[in-house]
């Protein structure tokens, strides 16, 4: 079963949308790769790359202290907190009213989802470096405008936005870049239900994904021991049960694996 055959058989369940390509940024196979999801989680990637850039400029290290709180400047005007009871990431908040290095935080970030990492960590960049760079790499509809769990600025319509060709468009800077920091960052995601979940094992898949009510994504690039490396994105937004959709971008990943000789002859 092709990739078009797995997105048929969910019809009419939601909005599912793919980018398939090489790291030469172009693709082989789209399905509604322009429209934009609710980011979740994917909006992290973004921001460490922004990290990353203020660092290299001196601005930041990823040595400095960063102590540890829950109180943020709301996009919406006011304050607002990260919910612990959505945050599976615990490693932060058991560090709180204590200092971290910001590249722990980072880490924490990308490899366990932390939200509160998160929001830590965009204080330090910004919203509009973290912006910026889907500005510079993405289709021009993804967009980072708040924090994690701004409820405010959730109900103002303040949103965080992602498609897949916008991801891919991230994926591939990073999947290009000779410093292998996020990459390897990306490696150690250790959130693995979607993209590598069918590959072989050892397959290195350097991913973020996300999820919320009715949102399963993940996108990454993989890297075949016997084939050129390929970019994947695949988000949905649907009444699904989340495993699966899980299983539904595990699938369309195993397609792409099977491909990954000839990836143009996937339809």
């Amino acid at each position: 079963m092709g990739i078009a055959e797995l997105l048929h058989a969910v019809d009419g369940s939601g909005e599912f949308g793919v980018w398939l390509g090489g790291l030469d940024g172009k693709p082989v196979f789209e399905h509604r790769s322009d429209r934009t999801h609710y980011s979740a989680s994917t909006m992290k990637l973004p921001v460490a790359i922004a990290l990353q850039r203020k660092v290299a400029a001196g601005e930041l290290t990823l040595d400095q202290p960063v102590t540890v709180h829950n109180d943020f400047a709301s996009e919406a005007g006011g304050r607002f907190g990260v919910d612990p009871a959505e945050d599976e990431a615990p490693a932060t908040w058991s560090r709180m009213g204590t200092d971290v290095p910001l590249g722990w935080l980072t880490a924490e970030m990308i490899t366990l989802s932390s939200n509160l990492a998160t929001d830590l960590v965009l204080e330090r960049v910004g919203i509009a470096a973290a912006h910026a760079v889907l500005a510079e790499y993405g289709d021009g509809r993804s967009a980072i405008r708040r924090g994690i769990d701004d409820r405010a600025a959730q109900a103002a319509g303040i949103s965080n936005e992602m498609s897949p060709a916008g991801l891919a468009g991230v994926l591939v800077a990073v999947g290009n870049q000779e410093d292998a920091y996020l990459r390897d960052l990306l490696a150690a995601n250790q959130w693995n239900g979607e993209i590598p979940a069918r590959l072989p094992a050892g397959t290195r898949v350097e991913h973020k994904n996300g999820w919320d009510v009715r949102i399963r994504h993940d996108g990454g690039v993989v890297r075949p021991p016997d084939a050129d490396p390929f970019v994947l994105v695949v988000c949905t937004t649907s009444d699904l049960p989340d495993a699966r959709a899980q299983q539904l971008i595990a699938e369309i990943a195993l397609v792409a694996w099977e491909h990954r000789h000839d990836l143009g002859a996937i339809r």
